[in-house]
């Protein structure tokens, strides 16, 4: 008899450690199949993360393996010091990597997974350093080598922890992501002969590239040598990937630019519980007289929760009787939050509150329009779930915003009001336009309920995946089961 399918999810930096977004996408996804059995392979920056899990783990999760982008190297150097040494192969290999050619990343995975030596030996050795000396004169004579050396060893120290992880065994190693996830669904497939799924909600390569211009932690010279590092990793993914789904049409147009060959690619939308979010408690007494904007989202710098605090400061001028509610959690990046409290306080403006975490199904029916002032999203599923509620959206002009806004197949017209980012004046006027016109506020609303339930609903999200899954199962003839999946003792 056939063994039933093994899926391992791969994620960086999400589930099951923080709420919302990519993290309740795979919760989600999770618990759309009982019927199988799943691993979760993390990636996390650092052991002080481990094992912090912000989602209760469902049945069928089986295990947790965790990895960790800076940590110790746990493997003891050679006797007499640092002795490591490549082969001419594994040299060739290395260097190809480093100096951004084409890169045999097989042998790479032969060398971390098969060979045993300590990552600081590598980093500190002879061969790494003839390498980056080598790179250093093609590239980068107008800084100073020893700055370049220790900058290129921070580079691909967490590389070195990813390609050195013990994998676990799995059929299906299904990655949220490129970058480092995508290195290690592509290193299963190399040892195991798995098959390999990519679902990208951002293009992480895009995603990085625009934090690292921002970033002032890191000078310009080196942006461009972390920027081509998550490329090759992102091109390593499309091209090992058995299917690469994205969220939108033109998500999956970056794919192919970014060299995603197109057969692989297939369009799958979001899909959201639409009965959890009906029939909503609606205002309270606290709520009387006022019209409440709510943001749900995590309060970091990507949310852009800066300019919409600005932005609400103005609209509330004009429109006295304006709250704004923060819904989300404010420990991800604890100095941006308090540089927005900080904020609040200097403005002077009243009626901003910052709930912290709570359950959307509580508050949600109390706003009557919502906010998202996003420099970079995806498909954003608090749009989804507001339209669920029937409340219309102010959002950004980023990821599938505009679609979700205006429809792509649909009629059913507007649903929100659409801004360019970072723009005080369109998001205040957009605040106060929908504050003031209560009859387009509620039709806009109803626009966007009867977009969600044609088209974005848990339900359609689990058919399309069910059928990916099937597929997979099939071409390994692994068994389905439609039974709930049971741990046997």
């Amino acid at each position: 008899m056939n063994r039933p399918m093994k899926i391992c999810i791969v994620a960086e930096g999400c589930y099951p450690y923080v709420v919302g977004g990519v993290s309740g996408w795979i919760n989600s996804l999770i618990n759309s199949f009982p019927n199988l059995e799943f691993v979760l392979l993390t990636i996390v920056a650092n052991r002080s993360q481990r094992g912090k899990f912000a989602y209760t783990l469902p049945d069928n999760v089986t295990e947790v393996h965790e990895v960790y982008l800076d940590d110790v190297d746990w493997q003891r150097s050679g006797k007499g010091g640092r002795r490591m040494k490549l082969s001419q192969k594994e040299y060739r290999a290395f260097r190809g990597i480093i100096l951004n050619q084409e890169v045999d990343w097989d042998t790479l995975f032969q060398m971390f997974q098969k060979k045993k030596f300590s990552i600081d030996d590598l980093l500190m050795g002879e061969d790494f350093l003839h390498i980056a000396a080598e790179c250093y004169s093609l590239r980068y004579t107008q800084i100073v080598f020893s700055d370049f050396l220790w900058t290129l060893r921070s580079i691909y120290l967490p590389l070195c922890f990813i390609l050195k992880m013990k994998l676990p065994k799995a059929d299906l190693y299904h990655c949220v992501a490129t970058g480092y996830a995508g290195v290690l669904g592509s290193m299963a497939k190399y040892l195991y002969g798995s098959q390999l799924l990519i679902s990208e909600h951002g293009i992480y390569t895009r995603e990085r590239e625009e934090e690292l211009i921002k970033a002032t932690w890191v000078a310009g010279t080196y942006k461009n040598i972390w920027i081509e590092q998550f490329k090759k990793m992102s091109q390593l993914a499309y091209e090992r990937a058995d299917m690469v789904t994205s969220l939108y049409e033109h998500a999956r147009e970056l794919q192919m630019e970014l060299g995603c060959p197109a057969y692989k690619t297939i369009v799958t939308p979001n899909g959201i519980n639409t009965q959890r979010l009906a029939n909503l408690p609606g205002k309270t007494a606290e709520d009387e007289g006022m019209i409440n904007v709510g943001a749900v989202l995590r309060v970091t710098p990507i949310k852009d929760v800066k300019t919409m605090i600005q932005s609400f400061a103005f609209a509330k001028k004009k429109v006295p009787n304006l709250k704004l509610w923060i819904m989300g959690p404010c420990d991800e990046d604890e100095k941006y939050a308090d540089e927005c409290f900080e904020l609040v306080e200097n403005l002077q403006t009243e009626d901003i509150v910052f709930t912290g975490r709570i359950d959307i199904k509580d508050y949600l029916g109390r706003m009557d329009f919502t906010i998202l002032t996003s420099i970079s999203e995806g498909q954003p599923l608090t749009i989804l779930e507001s339209y669920a509620a029937h409340k219309p959206v102010i959002a950004t002009d980023v990821g599938n915003c505009r679609e979700l806004l205006f429809g792509v197949t649909d009629n059913f017209g507007q649903a929100g009001i659409l801004t360019h980012i970072m723009n005080l004046a369109e998001i205040s006027d957009a605040m106060i336009e929908l504050a003031k016109n209560k009859e387009a506020r509620l039709q806009m609303g109803e626009n966007g309920y009867k977009r969600v339930m044609a088209g974005y609903k848990i339900e359609d999200m689990k058919a399309t995946y069910k059928k990916i899954y099937q597929d997979f199962a099939e071409k390994q003839k692994l068994e389905w089961k439609e039974e709930p999946f049971r741990i046997k003792k």
